[in-house]
């Protein structure tokens, strides 16, 4: 049996999958409470599956981009699991976690987390899942410049998207759609879906995928946009 969570967005998910289906998901809206909601929420799919913590097999979880303390909140708790346990742990990328409620989408598929500061993390993919365009901490003016070079429609899945729906259509015209309000969503059975045939990876040497520039270069970058603007 597999557990998989992701705690870096707003949105706590949990999930339950047998390897074939899943047998039981949960999630939650309320960022501020992840730390104290996450073993709770893992404690009642179990229950409800009735299975065991010794039945569980393997561990996946979303390492990130996004909240700091969300990513750690998720990423601590299933290295502590997979090492009591001695069962193997899988780290996904929140951005690919994302985008999965998109696959199969016409065109591409772009997940993106707004990380402030005209910042997006922000990530595309083809529709079934590869990447196309690496993952990365960028502004949303210079992504968007890398999206207008493909001529296929590019769906946008972001728990943000409301943020920066109308500057992206305005740049990009028809070919930016937005999934519905379920669709921007991660979902840990999705994630479960996903990460249940990957490799795991040494509890030890599972990290955090901040994807971050360090503060020094992000107020460099704001510094010389506005400089460029007033030219």
């Amino acid at each position: 049996m597999i557990l998989a969570m992701d705690t870096s967005t707003d949105v706590l998910t949990v999930s339950l999958h047998d390897g074939k289906e899943i047998i039981e998901e949960y999630s939650s809206k309320n960022k501020n409470k992840h730390s104290t909601r996450l073993m709770p929420a893992i404690d009642r799919i179990m229950k409800e599956a009735k299975v065991k913590p010794e039945q569980l097999t393997k561990i996946i979880v979303g390492i990130g981009p996004g909240s700091y303390t969300g990513i750690r909140i998720a990423l601590s708790t299933a290295k502590t699991m997979a090492w009591t346990l001695n069962i193997p742990v899988v780290g996904v990328s929140s951005l690919k976690a994302l985008c999965l409620s998109a696959i199969m989408s016409e065109g591409y598929v772009c997940s993106f987390l707004d990380a402030r500061r005209g910042l997006v993390y922000a990530g595309l993919y083809d529709k079934e899942g590869k990447s196309v365009l690496p993952e990365m901490n960028i502004h949303i003016d210079q992504w968007i410049e890398k999206l207008a070079q493909y001529d296929e429609p590019i769906t946008f899945i972001s728990p943000d998207a409301a943020h920066f729906q109308s500057l992206i259509h305005e740049r990009l015209g028809e070919s930016a759609n937005f999934g519905g309000p379920g669709h921007q969503l991660i979902r840990a059975g999705l994630l479960a879906e996903y990460g249940k045939d990957m490799a795991p990876t040494d509890p030890h040497l599972l990290v955090p995928n901040y994807l971050r520039m360090v503060e020094a270069e992000a107020k460099w970058l704001e510094a010389k946009r506005k400089s460029d603007n007033e030219r």
